[in-house]
């Protein structure tokens, strides 16, 4: 069985995750984490928190998920803009693999919508208490 070309497969296909897969998608994680934490003095990017990575098969992409304070969005996506040639080749250096992938940054906003659920869920009024106080009379 053969599979079809990269550009016929579907993107589910080409992130699919192995356990091998996870290995690769953490080892480039903590390198990309390292460099924007050591190598990168671009001041937009302080406070930057890379909560993912998931690097194609083909290792040929690579989506890095980060995350910052939500005020700071369009700031944090500018300076990983402006600096992703740099991390870029500090990553294939860091890295023993054939080909670097292309960094494609994508903010997490999955922190910010959990904290918007827990305040919306600490803001709903206490109605089931009421049913079930009368309930035991």
């Amino acid at each position: 069985m053969t599979r079809p070309p990269a550009q016929n497969r579907k993107a589910n296909d080409i992130m699919k995750q192995t356990p091998s897969s996870r290995k690769v998608n953490e080892i480039a994680r903590e390198r990309i984490a390292a460099i924007l934490l050591t190598e990168i003095a671009d001041p937009r990017l302080s406070l930057v928190t890379v909560t993912s990575c998931e690097v194609a098969i083909d290792r040929s992409l690579c989506n890095v998920y980060v995350s910052a304070d939500r005020e700071r969005y369009d700031e944090v996506a500018e300076g990983l803009e402006s600096a992703k040639g740099r991390i870029r080749y500090l990553l294939g250096r860091g890295l023993d693999w054939r080909v670097t992938p292309e960094l494609r940054f994508i903010i997490d906003t999955t922190v910010d919508e959990a904290e918007r659920i827990t305040e919306a869920l600490r803001n709903v009024p206490p109605t089931m208490r009421s049913e079930t106080s009368h309930e035991d009379d």
